[in-house]
């Protein structure tokens, strides 16, 4: 069994520096979106994105639970899961997360929360049935060096200003007339709308790298967990294949907005390009777990 407490399990000092750049520069353009709607007197909408944030700060996590279709269950309701999350996170250094299930045939999984105390892990009965314990331990460590790395509250967080600035642009339109007319120092609602789509592309694009880096610093983790870097590597090629037959229909009523990006393999269509991915290319997650087990392994 591995050591209780490894340093190689903190978070890299790469995602360490990205995750504080993203969230730095998220903040730095939601300044510049409220600082513009004060500007141009949207008073309600001012109101409306307040007590979003608030919302977004105690409940986005069982928000986006709930959004998943996920369902907490027992000791008693999955013994095995649990006995095995349990055996991980003893491994990792980490308290036991909450337990969570998803019935969909959809092989993956997920976690969620502010910080390790509230988190919560998930598996669809999909990826249950399809990998062998081995491999699903890889899975579970994957998940659990997410949260060991605390970049799943990071992007839980971060997710609410593209949320915010989406909000904007979708029912801008029915707090237009809020502004003054007769002040002319105030700006036109279209500059928030212009600032509101500026603040949608660069959170989606901050968002995006965000995720692909942290996938792989997870992978790397799971590794560390679990020692067996091949089971993971094997668990990700049967997700990946699995993937590929499911009918679009049930990947896209789980690929809604942000969320897909907490996903151990998007259940979306791959991307064309990768600047647009949440996932980093499935080969190259494959390639980077082969390479870490011939290091383990001592073969050049």
């Amino acid at each position: 069994m591995a050591s209780r407490s490894t340093p190689a399990l903190k978070a890299p000092a790469g995602l360490q520096a990205r995750m504080l750049m993203t969230f730095f520069l998220l903040g730095l353009v939601y300044v510049v979106l409220v600082a513009v709607l004060v500007a141009a007197k949207v008073y309600p909408l001012i109101i409306v994105v307040g007590i979003l944030f608030v919302v977004q700060v105690l409940a986005s996590d069982k928000i986006g639970l709930r959004a998943m279709g996920a369902h907490e269950v027992s000791p008693q309701e999955a013994p095995e899961l649990h006995a095995m999350i349990e055996r991980l996170c003893i491994q990792a250094d980490i308290p036991k997360p909450k337990v969570g299930i998803v019935r969909t045939s959809m092989p993956n999984a997920f976690a969620m929360g502010r910080n390790q105390k509230t988190a919560t892990v998930c598996v669809t009965t999909g990826i249950m049935e399809i990998l062998s314990p081995a491999e699903l331990e890889g899975v579970i460590a994957h998940e659990l060096a997410h949260i060991r790395h605390r970049d799943v509250a990071i992007m839980t967080l971060a997710s609410f200003f593209a949320s915010i600035a989406s909000m904007i642009l979708q029912f801008g339109f029915l707090f237009g007339g809020g502004s003054s007319d007769s002040d002319d120092d105030s700006p036109s609602f279209a500059v928030v709308l212009l600032v509101s789509l500026a603040v949608y592309i660069v959170s989606f694009f901050l968002m995006q790298a965000l995720s692909r880096y942290r996938e792989f610093a997870a992978d790397r983790g799971a590794a560390e967990i679990t020692r067996r870097p091949s089971a993971l590597a094997s668990a990700l090629m049967k997700i990946s294949g699995t993937m590929d037959r499911i009918p679009q229909q049930d990947l896209r009523q789980n690929a809604h907005s942000e969320l897909a990006a907490f996903y151990i393999a998007s259940p979306g269509k791959k991307s064309l390009f990768e600047l647009f991915a949440t996932h980093p290319p499935m080969e190259k997650r494959i390639a980077e777990l082969e390479k870490l087990e011939r290091q383990m392994q001592g073969v050049a």
